[in-house]
């Protein structure tokens, strides 16, 4: 583990920075609770000052010295005095000693907890604020009694008076990466976030206890905590010291609310003590927050809780659980969420005995997502004679957090249990489900297939008949799952979930067929039906997000997928470890980012999409081979190559229907690594396979990739009676005219101006990739432009240029074959003389500067303009701002 970077509050240091070198001269003094980062943020500004331009005196004031006469600044002050001046003369002294030792350079005095500065100090801090030559920069903890000079400095209008508050969300995730030495998981860095709230030294301390054993882990580059928290005796006795001294009464309003929350305030005044409630809010330790009509008491700090569990004797602990149960079931479980908190109280005291209520409650957590919840809940109401229903729930949950093996176990036990159709369905479904994607067994399909086929009732058939239609679409059985899903479909009795698991099949395949406009109208009546489905099939969210990514990725719609993967579903998964859930958008999310030329989030998102699903084969391939594309993107063969390889080791049988991503991203695999006729080849073999499967939407995106390597004249498809083949550029014609969307018709005319050469109109089409956010699509067509014109040595290139180089500032760290080909080929010396005189310097300076004759230098300028392609200076800092890896001045 490293030091502890400093990570955000560049607003906070430049605004410290200004405090001492404005032209206000007024200092700054910044405020905040312990831990929040003040003293930290100090240390850097101080480092941060030329110590030629300033004088700097740094001043750590401590209880130690608080009693001492000039103990806080003993640090700045010479061990000796002299002797018989008055207090004022002591002070105008050490003023006097401050500005001899400066010799004429501005003082900076910089005070780390000025609050518990002595009184002399005090008053010569105040004074030596008041000098026109000096600044004075501190910290002051929240809550402290202030001397009455420091809160003069403010009062007095010398310093500004600045509350520092925690990290966010974002600086969080920067410091938990730069410390540990990689990303981290979101789940991991939103929980840290949370328990710390933003508190930099809680976070620390939270890393240190976490890496002291196992909770912390490394996958695919991405750490990720388990979420067992171990308090360090450090962590406690901080929160312990927060917390203070507590009466008996108080204590157990804590106790209540650190078991409960959110705790109903009325709920809480029924347990404890009203005046006790009023205490602990008075002292920080609670607080009240309003949800609806309801006001909700919670604890101040999440970490409050964390301590105030593991100190809590186990049978007081029950005692209280039990004690919150009763008062809740007193006065009626009024909201949804009531049921799941009377049941989660009731098995944690023990005093669980209602099979129907734990069942309840585990559907209710399924339906929310939080598995690892869910599992406790239905294993409790198994344990409790729940049968066959609670047996069916946990296997069925057991799945979804990657634990084939057991759930299988647990459905095999209650074979015998079976005793009518409407069971037997619900057997064979979940047992398929589990045995087809948890333990990637393709021959299920015929097994579901024949056990759905001596089932007597329509309802009971249709139910089997859904998932076999599913199943059959991964796998790429599409001809069987259309006819299979639409029977279920046109079947009046089949269930709201199995007639909706259905539509999400048609949906997706419909998606991939690039029939947009269906695809979409499916997915918004499933969603419609939500509320009927989620209480049986809560993952059949799953399926309708895969349908729905389907068609945002193929048509191009990154805002689309933006709206998914902040939606609440993505949230719920997130937080309860949902994994194929939160993997899948991983996967979307990295998607987006990497058309938008931004390579450094895509890269992360997908290594992070990879550690999600590391335990699962549904989507660990996928997973990986955007991995692979987000490496290409970056011109990184060897890792591309990598991610490729554990996307085909991965990969599950059973999930044929992905097979256009995969192989779409080995494309990208062998253009990174410089082989394009291979890439060709492959590319051009799979828009084949697509046209036979009839993946228009699929062999759209193959067909564009083609065209960005500059095979728009290449041939696919089969021979036709004349003897020929079409080219890309007219099976794209002919696409724009089959698949839904503006997409298609913007990739056809792009092929098409890639043949006629055409630059306006390849300009023309990256505009149009540009209002679509499709950067790096926008970015190539420009770069094709520029490499056309300069080939032809057409005039006026500096505009497409510019607009090339403005596309690339919004990406980071792009390079693809398209790019590439702008970079020329000149020398060392030629890149050094194109450099400076793209900032201006003449052809004589930059003979000085390398020791070079002017004429040799205007031979260099006149090989770089023709290798350029531009006519002389005025056109040579924009066509090196718009190469790649270049900003017209930097190295290469």
């Amino acid at each position: 583990m490293s030091r502890w970077d400093f990570v955000g509050r560049t607003d906070e240091l430049n605004r410290l920075l200004s405090a001492v070198g404005g032209l206000e001269g007024r200092g700054l003094l910044f405020g905040g609770i312990a831990g929040v980062g003040k003293s930290r943020l100090l240390r850097e500004g101080v480092a941060a000052l030329p110590t030629d331009r300033y004088a700097v005196w740094s001043v750590s004031a401590s209880a130690t010295t608080a009693a001492l006469p000039f103990g806080g600044l003993v640090q700045v002050l010479p061990a000796e005095q002299p002797q018989g001046l008055s207090p004022a003369g002591v002070l105008r002294w050490a003023v006097d000693v401050l500005q001899e030792q400066a010799a004429g350079r501005p003082i900076v005095l910089a005070i780390d907890d000025a609050h518990l500065l002595d009184p002399p100090s005090a008053a010569l801090v105040h004074l030596i604020a008041r000098a026109e030559n000096a600044t004075v920069i501190g910290t002051l903890r929240n809550g402290e009694q202030i001397p009455l000079p420091i809160r003069a400095l403010w009062t007095d209008d010398l310093v500004d008076l600045v509350e520092l508050g925690p990290l966010g969300p974002a600086d969080t995730t920067g410091l938990l990466a730069a410390i540990l030495g990689g990303p981290v998981d979101a789940g991991t860095s939103d929980r840290l976030f949370r328990l710390s709230a933003g508190n930099p030294l809680l976070l620390r301390e939270l890393v240190l206890a976490a890496s002291g054993g196992d909770e912390l882990s490394r996958t695919y580059g991405i750490w990720k905590w388990t979420g067992r928290l171990e308090l360090a005796p450090s962590l406690t006795d901080l929160i312990d010291t927060r917390i203070g001294q507590l009466t008996p009464g108080v204590r157990s309003v804590i106790e209540l609310v650190a078991f409960g929350e959110p705790l109903g305030l009325q709920l809480l005044q029924r347990a404890a003590d009203p005046a006790d409630v009023e205490t602990a809010e008075e002292r920080g330790l609670i607080s009240m927050v309003h949800d609806d009509r309801r006001l909700n008491v919670r604890l101040a700090h999440p970490l409050y809780g964390e301590v105030m569990r593991r100190q809590c004797p186990v049978s007081r602990t029950r005692r209280l659980q039990a004690t919150l149960a009763e008062l809740l079931e007193q006065v009626g479980k009024r909201r949804r969420d009531d049921l799941l908190r009377v049941a989660v109280w009731r098995l944690d005291s023990g005093t669980a005995q209602d099979r129907a209520l734990l069942l309840d409650a585990a559907a209710q957590a399924f339906g929310r997502y939080d598995v690892p919840l869910a599992t406790r809940l239905a294993r409790a109401a198994l344990e409790a004679d729940g049968g066959f229903h609670a047996a069916e729930l946990l296997a069925t949950i057991l799945m979804f957090a990657d634990r084939p093996d057991e759930a299988i176990h647990v459905l095999d036990s209650l074979a015998g249990e079976i005793h009518d159709d409407r069971r037997r369905s619900r057997w064979l479904t979940v047992r398929g489900m589990v045995s087809y994607w948890g333990l990637s067994r393709e021959s299920t399909v015929e097994e579901i297939a024949a056990g759905g086929a001596e089932l007597a009732d329509p309802a009971d058939r249709a139910r089997v008949r859904a998932f076999e239609a599913i199943m059959r679409l991964h796998g790429l059985d599409t001809a069987a799952a259309l006819r299979l899903a639409q029977a279920v479909l046109d079947r009046p009795a089949a269930p709201v979930a199995a007639r909706e698991l259905a539509r999400c099949t048609i949906a997706h395949l419909h998606a991939a067929q690039g029939q947009y406009r269906r695809s979409a109208t499916a997915i918004v009546r499933v969603q419609a039906e939500a509320a009927r489905w989620r209480g049986d099939m809560p993952y059949l969210q799953l399926a309708m997000e895969l349908a729905r990514g389907t068609r945002l990725a193929l048509s191009g719609d990154l805002a689309g997928i933006d709206a998914i993967v902040a939606d609440e579903f993505a949230d719920l998964a997130g937080a309860g470890d949902f994994r194929l859930g939160t993997g899948y958008l991983a996967i979307l999310q990295a998607y987006a980012a990497r058309l938008r030329g931004r390579s450094d989030e895509a890269l992360k998102t997908s290594l992070g999409a990879c550690a999600v699903l590391a335990t699962s084969r549904v989507y660990a391939g996928l997973a990986h081979a955007e991995r692979a594309q987000a490496a290409a993107l970056r011109g990184d063969a060897a890792h591309a190559a990598e991610a490729m390889a554990e996307a085909d080791r991965t990969h599950a049988p059973g999930m044929a229907v992905l097979y256009p991503w995969l192989e779409q991203a080995r494309g990208a695999v062998h253009a990174v690594a410089g082989d394009l006729p291979a890439a060709t080849k492959h590319l051009g073999a799979l828009a084949d396979r697509l046209r036979e499967d009839g993946l228009a939407g699929h062999e759209l995106l193959v067909l564009l990739d083609l065209v960005r390597l500059g095979r728009a004249t290449a041939p696919v498809g089969p021979t036709g009676t004349d003897g020929g083949r079409r080219t890309v550029a007219q099976r794209l014609a002919e696409l724009s005219e089959r698949v839904d969307g503006m997409l298609p018709a913007l990739v056809a005319r792009y092929a098409r101006a890639v043949v006629e050469g055409s630059p306006s109109e390849l300009l023309a089409v990256a505009d149009g990739f540009a209002d679509r956010d499709l950067i790096v699509y926008a970015a190539e067509a420009t770069a094709m432009a520029l490499h056309g014109a300069t080939r032809d040595r057409a005039a006026a290139t500096g505009p497409a240029r510019d607009r090339l180089a403005t596309l690339l500032r919004r990406c980071d760290g792009v390079s693809t074959p398209a790019l590439r080909q702008l970079r020329p080929t000149l020398s060392e010396r030629e890149w050094e003389v194109a450099r400076l005189a793209a900032t201006g310097a003449t052809s004589r300076a930059i003979a000085e500067r390398l020791y070079l004759s002017s004429r040799t230098v205007e031979n260099h300028l006149q090989r770089v303009y023709s290798k350029l392609g531009v006519a002389g200076r005025a056109e040579l800092r924009a066509a090196l701002r718009s190469m790649p890896g270049h900003d017209g001045i930097g190295p290469a």
